[in-house]
């Protein structure tokens, strides 16, 4: 008899995972500088124009997973979304603090001869190739693995140059209980790992 009442609850628990429905979390993504610029409005100059970011990643609407043991998996979205906006938002905001002006440019086409025909100093224009996380949960602890990808372009009007810098930066942990924020947290750590290299010598 107490078998079979360990059969119901356990059908029962499963009954329950199985029907329960997906989560998808909303990370903020922040960009938060660890370091100084002091040569950054000297190398780029003191207004930055901005193309409109590209996400060419094959799925826009997500930036990760996690799949648990049992049951059905978790997702996560970026805050702001969509995820360029995101990006976008906070570096401009960074730039802004730093004393550089931030001119909105509908389209840059990546050539130096383009940089004489728009109203900056410099013109920047980024694609973001990858931007996930991976959380699998194995026995007892979550393997977790958060890759990003980004093509950076800065055109520099007083060099007569473009300059294109891939970034590529992955980062690994494994966690007893995966939270969001464990997510969230190392998501924006790359973003500072990116932006701060960038930033820090940008051709």
């Amino acid at each position: 008899m107490r078998s079979y009442r360990w059969f119901v609850i356990l059908f029962l628990g499963f009954l329950i995972l199985s029907c329960a429905k997906a989560r998808t979390y909303s990370l903020y993504l922040r960009y938060q500088p660890v370091k100084e610029f002091p040569s950054l409005r000297q190398k780029i100059g003191p207004t930055l124009g901005i193309v409109p970011f590209k996400d060419e990643r094959s799925d826009t609407l997500l930036i990760g997973i996690h799949t648990p043991l049992q049951g059905v998996s978790s997702y996560y979205k970026s805050d702001p979304f969509p995820l360029e906006k995101a990006i976008r938002d906070s570096l401009t905001e960074v730039l802004s603090r730093k004393g550089v002006k931030i001119v909105p440019v509908s389209a840059w086409d990546g050539n130096p001869e383009s940089l004489k025909a728009i109203e900056a100093d410099s013109v920047l224009m980024i694609q973001i190739k990858t931007f996930w996380t991976e959380a699998k949960a194995v026995h007892f602890k979550t393997n977790t693995k958060t890759s990003a990808h980004f093509v950076i372009h800065l055109g520099v009007k007083k060099e007569g140059k473009a300059y294109t810098k891939n970034v590529t930066v992955e980062k690994e942990m494994t966690v007893f209980r995966l939270k969001p924020e464990n997510v969230e947290q190392t998501a924006n750590e790359i973003l500072t790992e990116v932006f701060d290299g960038f930033l820090s010598d940008p051709y």
